[in-house]
Order: C-alpha cells, then structure tokens, then sequence
C-alpha cells in the first residue's frame, strides 16, 4: 500500500540563495528536480520579512510547478490578497514571529479565530483548499473544522525533538490521536515540521496522515547526495513505511 504522499519544501534552498544576497541556488529550480524524483507537492512559505522565498519566486512556481503548490503563510489581509491573486492549489496557514528561526508551534485557532475565519472564507471563496498547521490537540482540531478549514497539518516538532523512550512514544501518540480526530470529523490530515529520515517512519505508520510535508532534511542531505536522490530516498521511506 502506498504511503502518505511527500510534499517537498524548498524553502532552504532560498535561505543559501539569500545568505548571499545571490542569484542562486534557485529554489524554482530546486521545486523542478523534486517533482522529477518523485515529489507530490511543492510547499513553499512565503514570509512577512520575505526571508528566503521571494514574490517572484512563488509566481514563477505557479507557472512550472506540475505537481500541487502549497503556499504557507500567515493569516494577514495582505498574504491573503497575495494568495488571492497566485492561486496557489493549497493554501496552509501558519503562526509567524519575526525572531523564530522556523516555524515554533502551531496555529492558535482557538485564540485566533476571527482572523482565521475572515482569512479562511477569502481563499475558500477562490476555489483554494485551505489547511491550518496546528498542534496535536482536540481542541485544536475541532476548532479548525468550525472554521471551515477542509485540511489540516499536524505539527510534528514536539515528537521530533522528544527523547526516545516514554517522551517519544508520548508526542505520537498524540499526533496519533489528532488525526484520528481530524479524520473523525472529515477533514483531510497532513502532518509535518522537524522529520528526517530516521525519526519519520512511525509517523508514516499512521493510516489517517494523507500527507508529510519535509523541507530542511531533505535540503541538508541534497548537500551530500543532490537533491534528486534525497526526495527519492524520503519518497522510498514513505513507500515503505520508514528504515
């Protein structure tokens, strides 16, 4: 049985590009190899700082990418109007601090749900599949289908950065249950943040994830191997359930 299908972000591939201030690697590039080596989607997130993928970046992806493109970004008036006018596939919201290095926890759709609902309905009005990254709660979960989000991403941080053991087998055991609920109430459920080839095979076991979207692993080990072999080694894992 084929796994969960593998979204690529390229995200820091336009970090290297940005650190200086060149004109390459290019990360739509980066986005073309990936789908030739079998990637099922192309997840970029476009900051508010615009700290590694570029507007022009993410409109010359709406041009070639042939798979899906999945764009994160905050839930603002002005990323919305972005989105609004790039017509990505998927549309994933996520929290954003300026000093954070990545993304630190998921969405607060309890907290935020007026501006998420406000955003949810624009993009949804455009045809545009919309997801909240969120933390493995049910709380969380529940909120996101009120709503109206039809997809949404487990964040996986906590089980990633968890000692093995107890406190390891804790973390998937709610993400576990997040997607359980999230299937439970008809939403399509992703998961992803801090998986690499040797902690993403239990997280692939877990029948309700759709869906894993893997961006700094994969670039890191493009460095020793081209980017080409590293999304085929992940895309194997995930065909086979992991090493």
């Amino acid at each position: 049985m084929a796994g969960p299908r593998l979204g690529v972000n390229v995200d820091h591939v336009a970090t290297l590009r940005q650190a200086r201030g060149a004109s390459y690697p290019d990360p739509v590039a980066a986005a073309t190899l990936a789908e030739l080596a079998g990637a099922d989607q192309i997840t970029v997130h476009l900051r508010e700082d615009r700290r590694h993928i570029q507007d022009r970046d993410l409109e010359a992806m709406r041009r070639t990418v042939s798979t899906r493109l999945n764009l994160e970004m905050a839930a603002t008036p002005g990323m919305v109007e972005i989105a609004r006018a790039v017509r990505p596939d998927e549309v994933t919201l996520v929290p954003e601090r300026r000093a954070e290095l990545t993304t630190e926890g998921g969405l607060d759709v309890v907290r935020g749900r007026e501006e998420i609902v406000r955003a949810v309905r624009a993009l949804r009005d455009e045809g545009i599949l919309v997801s909240l990254f969120i933390d493995p709660d049910r709380s969380q979960v529940e909120a996101s289908r009120d709503v109206g989000a039809q997809v949404i991403e487990i964040h996986t941080g906590r089980y990633c950065e968890a000692r093995p053991g107890g406190e390891q087998v804790r973390e998937l055991a709610r993400v576990a249950e997040a997607a359980r609920a999230g299937t439970r109430l008809g939403l399509q459920v992703a998961a992803g943040h801090g998986l690499h080839y040797q902690n993403v095979g239990p997280v692939v076991e877990i029948p309700e994830i759709e869906e894993l979207n893997i961006g700094h692993s994969i670039v890191a080990r493009a460095v020793f191997v081209g980017l080409e072999r590293a999304v085929r080694e992940m895309k194997e894992l995930l065909e086979r359930g992991g090493p």
